[in-house]
């Protein structure tokens, strides 16, 4: 998994989230902007650094470690010093280390055990925080949430993100389901992208990039079959034939994903729709409970 891609844009996107791993309160947020710096002496570049504006508040350096490497304090604390003298900042500094659980932090060289004094940040000699995502509570806020996500075992990924996209409010839901859409599509790489759509079961679903990207892709197919049979019937009646076929297979799709095999008479009746029925139909389908639904969709139309 792009662990190091998703956090960069977690972090841009919920400007409160490194305060709450660490936590602070969310207005300790303010006043921060997020970026990645590159040392160039060495070429090292951090997984983010929250700048703020005002002098009282310190930097925060942020590294995320997913797999065990031995060297990772050396090269973090490494970078950190490299940074401060090449950029000489006035302000003073914190830093967080994020590991995935536990077990893969590596030994703390004993040449930093200062910098670790404490754990807590109401200890003035705290320099470095390390947080283990596997540890977060569960009665975490939404963003937190989506961090746990990503470490969640896959038996119960699914389940936890139906559960974070419930609780989004209006404001932030179509950012929130593409967040969610992408940690799932990264933590599933084996399934393709339909599988992980039938499993995300969702109504927002239609409004994420995957169901889109499946609209364009029947849409695309239908074109591409009114293409080859404009040259027998004309390009285009061809092509309106080509894109309710395309339509059609996208609908079908759909209704297999949610309950397992459709009846051959049902399909069958999807034949009688216009290309504006089939995308409707198309988006009714997260709505129906059971086959039956479908069977009443269509007698009304």
């Amino acid at each position: 998994m792009r662990t190091d891609t998703i956090f960069f844009q977690l972090f841009q996107t919920f400007d409160n989230l490194l305060f709450e791993l660490v936590g602070l309160p969310p207005e300790a947020s303010e006043g921060y902007h997020f970026t990645s710096v590159e040392i160039k002496e060495k070429a090292f570049r951090f997984d983010g650094i929250f700048i703020p504006e005002a002098l009282e508040k310190n930097i925060w350096f942020v590294e995320v470690q997913f797999q065990k490497r031995a060297e990772f304090y050396w090269e973090f604390i490494g970078e950190i010093f490299l940074y401060l003298s090449q950029y000489k900042p006035h302000h003073d500094w914190q830093a967080v280390a994020i590991f995935a659980k536990r077990s893969i932090e590596p030994e703390l060289p004993k040449q930093f055990r200062e910098l670790f004094a404490s754990d807590s940040l109401r200890d003035a000699s705290c320099r470095i925080v390390r947080i283990y995502l596997n540890e977060l509570p569960q009665d975490e806020s939404l963003n937190l949430g989506i961090v746990r996500l990503i470490v969640a075992p896959e038996r119960d990924a699914i389940a936890l993100a139906q559960g974070l996209a419930d609780r989004v409010g209006l404001g932030d839901r179509k950012k929130v389901i593409e967040f969610i859409d992408m940690v799932l599509v990264y933590k599933f790489p084996q399934m393709s992208r339909e599988e992980v759509e039938a499993m995300f079961t969702l109504g927002d679903l239609k409004q994420t990039r995957v169901y889109q990207e499946a609209l364009q892709e029947g849409e695309r197919r239908g074109e591409k079959i009114g293409e080859l049979r404009g040259k027998q019937i004309g390009e285009q009646s061809g092509q309106i034939l080509g894109l309710k076929q395309g339509l059609k297979q996208a609908a079908v799709r759909l209704l297999t994903r949610k309950f397992g095999k459709v009846a051959q008479k049902l399909v069958k009746r999807l034949d009688k729709l216009s290309a504006e029925q089939l995308e409707d139909l198309a988006e009714a389908v997260f709505d129906f409970e059971k086959v039956a639904d479908l069977d009443l969709w269509l007698k009304g139309r």
